[in-house]
């Protein structure tokens, strides 16, 4: 052996081995039932110190009395929107503004209230006491939201009391409309009235909301807690995209009942929900609904608000193990194995006139971008009642279905809503455009929505007038409007969504602008399953020209689309230059 070996050899000799490494042990995610109840963030310590629910007193007795600046801030920023309430934006903050200022130099000592509408259900009167409450203390303000609640502005904390004898009068409230908690049951706007119905929803939305809306139990969840329910073929709740959905389906042996979907959710990290695989029948589906609820309740992730939405646990379970979780731990009980719904055969907005199942009909209508006045609202209920109808839904797509039309009254009603700015006839984009709050009120937001998107609506309808008159524009085309990245109007899942942000100029100035998202939806008459949007790298636009781009991507899909191809198909598999 060398002496250069043999050194070698004594060196080696001298290396101590090294111990394996470890991987540092997983942070908790902050599961109850898993980690313990032991907050782990600021958020999880003020809700364990007092439920939200328990500020309504304080509000009663001595925020409303002593007036904005004696409100605590965990409660004005917190337990306040368990009763439907968050300070709104101070006008004059323009967007650029929004990620730097802190969240008390952005509000206002103004409110938006939010009104509490499950299953989208109103009466006339329910409808006249809201447009009186607009009227009366908020400025006129009154806005249709696509999750068939009606918002306020403008309230102030002096007068909440009185708004909620008002609301709770006439058997409405704002109980849990925000918070981490069971928010609105979105249910079907045609439920127990249209003839093709699978199944009637309405007592199950009533027990859900008697039985656990205000339930202290139930008012500690992870973050906010969506549900939607539908017995009608068009899947009219846009199910995918909510926490805890039903959706009617006919069993070939059990007959008529739901297919369960769970973990929906859109924001900035969008998720599609997913079938459980397992049939729901009406006797049961309170008891499911409690227990996914209490999965979320107690194995939610609750560490960081950011992943604490019931669609990342479900990413992490998987539905098998979730369905196994729900009936052993919760239920108790073996579900059934169910079918999936058919592929909807009508659009799922009710837009115009239809027969009801007892022969009287529907009338669905659409505002401007969900935009109304209170005074429109109680116009509206005096105008409903003169032609004989005293019921009506509001809907997941900012839009209003008026039931129980004779016959004869029909058309002499719409001539009527029509001078309301209530169309039963609409344009493709006047009927297809949704538009969040945006900058007007709202504290996240970057850009303005509702004139952004009422003014690109009147301008399409004139610029591609050529195309309706030639039936070559798509019968059904949606455009959706959002304010900031947090998705409220859905823009993943629309034809064309537009996600609000600042751009950079020439100048150097950044002006309010959207990223583009292409290609989006949800299950309807058109498409067989929900897909997200596509985005091209660099495919921005202004506000000042989103009627341009609108318009050039229309006639360029108009122009090169395929025979029978629709343009959410068209746009994903376009090449990037034709959607510039």
């Amino acid at each position: 052996m060398t002496d250069t070996a043999v050194a070698g050899a004594s060196a080696d000799a001298a290396v101590p081995s090294r111990p394996a490494r470890t991987r540092p042990a997983a942070k908790p995610h902050g599961q109850w039932k898993v980690d313990g109840t032991a907050p782990l963030n600021a958020n999880e310590t003020w809700k364990q110190e007092d439920n939200g629910l328990n500020v309504r007193e304080r509000i009663e007795s001595v925020y409303s009395k002593e007036g904005f600046d004696s409100i605590d801030g965990t409660d004005l920023h917190g337990r306040f929107r368990w009763w439907g309430l968050y300070t709104q934006r101070k006008p004059g903050i323009d967007g650029g503004k929004t990620a730097t200022l802190e969240p008390h130099e952005l509000e206002d000592k103004y409110f938006m209230l939010r009104v509490r509408i499950d299953g989208g259900a109103l009466t006339t009167e329910q409808l006249r006491v809201i447009g009186q409450i607009s009227v009366d203390f908020a400025r006129g303000s009154a806005d249709l939201t696509d999750r068939q609640n009606i918002q306020l502005h403008w309230i102030r904390v002096e007068d909440v009391p009185e708004i909620w004898r008002r609301l709770e009068g006439i058997g409405l409230s704002t109980t849990e409309a925000c918070g981490d908690v069971p928010r609105v049951i979105l249910g079907s706007p045609v439920a127990g009235i249209a003839k093709d119905e699978i199944i009637d929803p309405t007592p199950l939305i009533h027990e859900l909301a008697e039985r656990f809306i205000g339930d202290p139990e139930l008012a500690n969840l992870p973050r906010k807690y969506k549900t939607a329910i539908t017995g009608h073929p068009s899947q009219d709740v846009v199910h995918e995209i909510n926490d805890f959905a039903l959706v009617g389906v006919v069993h070939p042996e059990l007959g008529a009942g739901y297919d369960l979907w769970v973990g929906g959710g859109l924001s900035t990290n969008p998720r599609l929900a997913e079938r459980l695989g397992v049939f729901v029948s009406a006797d049961v589906a309170a008891e499911v609904w409690l227990g996914v609820t209490s999965i979320f309740r107690d194995y939610g992730y609750r560490r960081m608000r950011t992943k604490a939405r019931l669609k990342f646990l479900m990413n992490d379970w998987g539905p098998a193990k979730f369905r196994q979780i729900l009936e052993d731990e919760y239920l108790g009980f073996k579900l059934p194995d169910g079918p999936a719904a058919p592929k909807p055969t009508a659009p799922g907005d009710h837009i115009g006139v239809h027969e009801q199942k007892d022969g009287k009909f529907f009338i669905g209508v659409t505002p401007t971008v969900g935009r109304t006045s209170g005074e429109a609202l109680v116009t509206l209920a005096d105008t409903l009642e003169k032609h004989g109808s005293y019921r009506l839904r509001t809907t997941p797509h900012q839009k209003l279905v008026i039931l129980d039309v004779a016959k004869d009254e029909v058309e002499p009603l719409i001539a009527e809503l029509d001078t309301l700015g209530l169309s039963a006839r609409p344009s493709v984009f006047r009927r297809g455009t949704i538009a969040c709050t945006g900058i007007e009120f709202c504290k996240l937001a970057i850009v303005e929505t509702k004139v952004t998107a009422a003014t690109a609506i009147a301008e399409l309808e004139r610029r591609l007038a050529d195309l309706v008159e030639t039936k070559q524009l798509p019968s059904a085309l949606s455009l959706h409007i959002n304010g900031c990245p947090n998705s409220c109007a859905r823009i993943q899942t629309a034809d064309i969504g537009l996600k609000g942000m600042m751009l950079p100029t020439p100048d150097g100035d950044p002006t309010p602008g959207f990223q583009v998202h292409l290609g989006g939806g949800l299950a309807n008459n058109q498409r067989e399953e929900a897909g997200l949007g596509r985005t091209v790298r660099g495919l921005k636009v202004t506000v000042e020209d989103l009627p341009d781009y609108v318009e050039r991507v229309v006639r360029k899909f108009v122009a090169v689309g395929a025979e029978g191809q629709t343009f959410a198909e068209w746009a994903h598999s376009a090449d990037e230059g034709d959607l510039q």
